[in-house]
């Protein structure tokens, strides 16, 4: 078993890639750096990925596919995607196929809102002992 390549920047994991499957992956990370403009492209688990306050979207080059993880789990996307889901949820998008770019934009906006951190109390046991305080 060979080890996979660690890639240091999203170039040079496009630079690896047969010209045909680059192409089409850099046209998936362009739309999705277009739809959601405040992230920045990273290298995460060794393949490209998109970070706001976290990574909230993997786009990888396969033989045969275009994979884009993790599930989305916003269920108004349940019938759009059950054609390119597999039995995790991560998505699959053969390259003998055109790419249905709306919806990988519409993928995108909702990873990066599924991801968004969420503000939270300072610290639940202040929070506990500050409401007791009062009583």
């Amino acid at each position: 078993m060979s080890a996979r390549p660690a890639f240091s920047s999203v170039a040079e994991y496009l630079s690896a890639l047969e010209p045909a499957r680059a192409r089409r992956l850099k046209r998936v990370l362009s739309l999705v750096k277009k739809s959601v403009p405040d992230c920045r492209p990273v290298i995460s688990y060794g393949m490209p990925a998109f970070k706001q306050d976290r990574v909230f979207i993997y786009c990888a080059a396969f033989k045969q596919h275009i994979g884009i993880f993790p599930p989305v789990l916003d269920p108004k996307f349940t019938s759009a995607l059950a054609p390119y889901a597999n039995a995790k949820g991560n998505l699959s998008f053969p390259l003998d196929e055109p790419m249905p770019m709306l919806l990988v934009a519409r993928v995108a906006k909702a990873m990066a809102k599924q991801y968004a951190r969420k503000p939270r109390p300072r610290h639940a046991r202040a929070t506990k002992r500050a409401v007791a305080a009062t009583r």
